[in-house]
């Protein structure tokens, strides 16, 4: 029997038809009309939803597709599907923790890279013929906190430990007892032990705005803040204030509230190096992030476990 898959991404198409060559019906519904015009015409038909983080997957629209029987979540976060109205209706959810963490890591430290040595300001002041040779901090040796050790945030540790010579400090909601970088018990202790500070932790309630005006100023003025993870773990408030006022020296962002917005008072500041989300995104990572989707649907639809099971 086929499986029929609503997909809401958008970011994947190139990969999608591994999905459809091993027997799985697509229904593309990529734009917020399409997709509630799928959900209404072919809701009764829809067995699988494939979907990311800030798109999720909401409580009527999982009333209103009765076949639901698995949600897979590309990317770590899943913030906006409803996990109780899935549990409720007996619903797998499956996340693509690990699939894209490579990708990410480079993103993060391209971005820590960029902010720190000012690249940004440079390129763009040398293409208007001055010849500005300012000095920027270096990041080799410098102390760098991860908010978050999980797949992206151990793939960021491996390359500033190994690659720039790093003091690697971290939060986690509990210690890891398989690394040997230093736990942090907040990410205000986190703050006071770092140059630099990367968010790496998911989405959700649990992590709503973590980072705020003390643990910006703990990181203090000469300190960074990368954000490769959802904008909701940062005060936007407290960090445009920070940057404004001379709380922190820079921050690098992949990530907004209200995307694809970015609000003008972060656009307006010379020490933001800004990305439109495109961190987990290169060819590779797409690609793997469908072969895990397939893996984990192969395996649901023969009644065996999937590999990444979000359980809430």
């Amino acid at each position: 029997m086929t499986q029929t898959v609503l997909v809401l991404v958008e970011t994947v198409d190139a990969y999608l038809p591994l999905l459809e060559s091993n027997g799985f019906r697509l229904i593309r519904a990529q734009t917020p009309a399409l997709r509630a015009e799928a959900i209404a015409r072919h809701g009764s038909e829809i067995d699988a939803v494939l979907t990311r983080g800030p798109l999720g997957l909401y409580a009527d629209e999982i009333a209103a597709l009765p076949a639901l029987k698995i949600i897979c979540v590309i990317g770590a976060g899943y913030e906006q599907v409803d996990l109780a109205a899935a549990a409720a209706q007996g619903i797998t959810v499956t996340n693509g923790a690990g699939a894209n963490a490579k990708a990410v890591a480079d993103h993060a430290m391209a971005l820590l890279l960029a902010v720190v040595r000012d690249i940004p300001r440079a390129d763009a002041s040398t293409r208007r013929g001055e010849w500005n040779r300012v000095i920027s901090p270096s990041v080799s040796g410098k102390r760098l906190g991860i908010l978050g050790l999980g797949a992206v945030g151990l793939a960021i540790a491996k390359r500033a430990a190994q690659g720039f010579d790093m003091q690697v400090s971290y939060h986690n909601r509990n210690p890891r007892t398989d690394v040997v970088y230093h736990y942090c018990d907040s990410p205000l202790a986190l703050a006071r032990e770092s140059d630099f500070l990367i968010v790496a932790t998911p989405g959700g309630a649990n992590t709503r705005q973590l980072i705020d005006r003390p643990v910006l100023e703990a990181l203090g003025a000469e300190g960074f803040l990368v954000n490769i993870a959802r904008a909701s773990v940062v005060s936007t408030t407290d960090l445009v204030e920070a940057l404004a006022n001379g709380v922190i020296a820079g921050a690098a962002l992949d990530v907004f509230d209200e995307e694809p917005a970015v609000p003008v008072t972060l656009k307006a500041l010379p020490n933001v190096v800004l990305t439109p989300h495109v961190a987990g995104q290169s060819p590779e990572a797409a690609r793997d992030t469908v072969q895990l989707v397939l893996k984990n649907l192969q395996a649901f639809f023969a009644g065996e476990p999937v590999l990444t099971p979000v359980t809430g």
